[in-house]
């Protein structure tokens, strides 16, 4: 009973429930779900990108789970680069120079104990930062990487799919009720003026999409779209110089 492979099997899959003395003599791999504290419109939470990344993080363990090393997933960082969204009473933004040094100070600290860390973001505001972080681990030897919880044809902000991927992972806090469009035109054109005055120049509601089009079983289809997606990309291990697995 004190095998390594018996030691292995009996760990949780979270880091937050496992022991110290668990993790002596071990290497694990780390996922860490990204994600912000910002607004999503009248019906979805604050807490929105983290969940869904969260959510991502702990299938795409449990999909790893036969694989050789023995991958743990950590509690989320839940502040992200969300100036864009702070014309919103909620929304908590650390910006993306703080984001980078936070998930650099993180990374260097988990790979004390860690074989290999991967991000999984949740939100694309946070992309500068884990590029700046993780290409700066991966200069510095530490073998990271990141990738987001992206699918096809996906719209913007608290639309058709955030609020799909919610109803099917989280439906108790998706505000029926409160579901109305929001502003439908393409990102490219609402780009120049939400550089100028964020989301909230372009969208009173803070909702770039239409929420009142989705459905739980198309959370289901996106959301195992992103999870399939993120699963290959660690399994390739194939990182760009700025730590982006492909």
């Amino acid at each position: 009973m004190n095998s390594a492979y018996d030691r292995r099997v009996a760990f949780p899959s979270k880091l937050g429930d496992s022991t110290s003395r668990q993790l002596q003599n071990t290497s694990p791999a780390l996922v860490v779900p990204v994600g912000s504290t910002e607004q999503h419109g009248p019906h979805l939470p604050l807490d929105t990108d983290t969940r869904i990344a969260t959510a991502v993080a702990a299938a795409l363990v449990e999909r790893l789970g036969g694989s050789a090393d023995h991958w743990l997933v950590a509690p989320a960082v839940g502040y992200g680069a969300s100036g864009e969204h702070e014309g919103f009473p909620g929304t908590i933004s650390i910006g993306t120079p703080v984001l980078a040094e936070l998930l650099v100070e993180f990374a260097r600290s988990a790979s004390r104990w860690t074989s290999r860390l991967v991000f999984v973001n949740g939100h694309g505001g946070n992309v500068d930062a884990l590029r700046r972080a993780v290409g700066t681990l991966r200069y510095e030897g530490r073998d990271a990487g990141w990738c987001s919880c992206s699918s096809s044809n996906a719209d913007a902000h608290a639309g058709h799919t955030e609020t799909s991927v919610l109803l099917h992972i989280s439906p108790g806090v998706v505000r029926e009720d409160q579901r109305v469009p929001g502003n439908r035109a393409p990102l490219s054109e609402l780009m120049p003026e939400m550089l100028r005055g964020g989301v909230a120049a372009v969208s009173s509601l803070g909702v770039l999409g239409d929420p009142t089009t989705a459905t739980a079983e198309e959370g289901r289809r996106i959301f195992a779209e992103m999870v399939d997606a993120c699963l290959g990309r660690v399994i390739r291990w194939a990182p760009d110089q700025q730590g982006m697995l492909r």
